[in-house]
């Protein structure tokens, strides 16, 4: 009999455009290309009866209006429009998510509930108990972030210890930008999240249990730890690695197309094979 047991995984995409509307519950979109090495890494079948992989997504909420806002205003009368399209639909999703006070805020709440939504279902599919691992791109980082910080400083709820990311045991971002978000805070006044995974014994509990990947060319891709105090204990005190890696081929590894190179790179389905077998191992009280 294998002594391995289900394992849970949440991945969240960035900022940019992915498509028209969300997909199916179980349908792969944008994680296409990591889910298929992943997959082939540990083996389909071993995969396929042991991990569930949900993608949790969310730009459908601001796509739409940045469109018509391109259509009606900008073409046929502003040059370049590829390009501001691309400014758009990135700089515009981080400019609109951020938490307001008042009934004129709807992104955050309305991508915290996609959020909500996904890792719902992802219970469904692998029980309560299952130890959750959440991948994060670029502004999916900060998005994931947030939603373990406001559970845990209970300005949110979730009605299950999954849904609470309390089995959480593994935190992979890549191309991460949270600490675009910092500086607003003085040095001493950025706080991170503690380790959510509390019903995870704590002889299984992974050390580090945040991994932080980023290119050296990709210019939307932060390290952690100098973007102020939080950061910076929870990598002396072993709970977060960074990592430099050089994400891409030969077109992409070595300039800004690199944050979207992060999904079919090797050695970042390598680091997230790794996770998931030895979350295989765990179980949660």
């Amino acid at each position: 009999m294998s002594d391995e047991h289900a394992v849970a995984v949440a991945v969240i995409h960035g900022m940019g455009s992915q498509g028209d509307k969300p997909q199916q519950d179980n349908e792969i979109s944008f994680s296409r290309d990591l889910y298929r090495g992943v997959r082939r890494r540990i083996g389909e079948d071993r995969f396929d009866n042991f991990v569930g992989w949900r993608e949790i997504f969310w730009s459908h909420i601001l796509q739409e209006r940045q469109q018509e806002y391109i259509s009606k205003s900008l073409d046929g009368q502003a040059h370049w429009l590829e390009t501001r399209g691309f400014v758009m639909h990135r700089l515009a999703d981080a400019a609109a998510y951020r938490w307001e006070k008042g009934n004129h805020s709807f992104v955050y709440p309305a991508i915290h509930e996609r959020v909500s939504h996904a890792l719902a279902h992802l219970e469904d599919v692998t029980g309560g108990a299952a130890p959750l691992i959440v991948l994060a791109h670029s502004l999916g980082g900060h998005v994931m972030s947030n939603h373990i910080w406001d559970i845990q400083k209970k300005h949110t709820t979730a009605p299950t210890p999954f849904q609470r990311c309390e089995t959480m045991a593994a935190f992979v971002t890549f191309g991460c930008n949270i600490p675009i978000f910092t500086f607003s805070c003085a040095n001493d006044e950025v706080k991170a999240i503690s380790r959510p995974g509390t019903r995870i014994p704590p002889d299984h509990r992974f050390n580090p249990w945040w991994v932080n990947l980023n290119s050296r060319n990709d210019i939307l891709g932060m390290p952690l730890a100098g973007a102020g105090k939080g950061y910076a204990d929870l990598e002396k005190a072993g709970e977060l690695d960074e990592r430099w890696i050089s994400a891409g081929n030969p077109l992409t590894a070595w300039n800004p197309l690199s944050h979207n190179a992060y999904w079919k790179d090797g050695d970042v389905q390598a680091i997230i094979k790794t996770l998931i077998e030895r979350a295989m191992k765990i179980g949660t009280v």
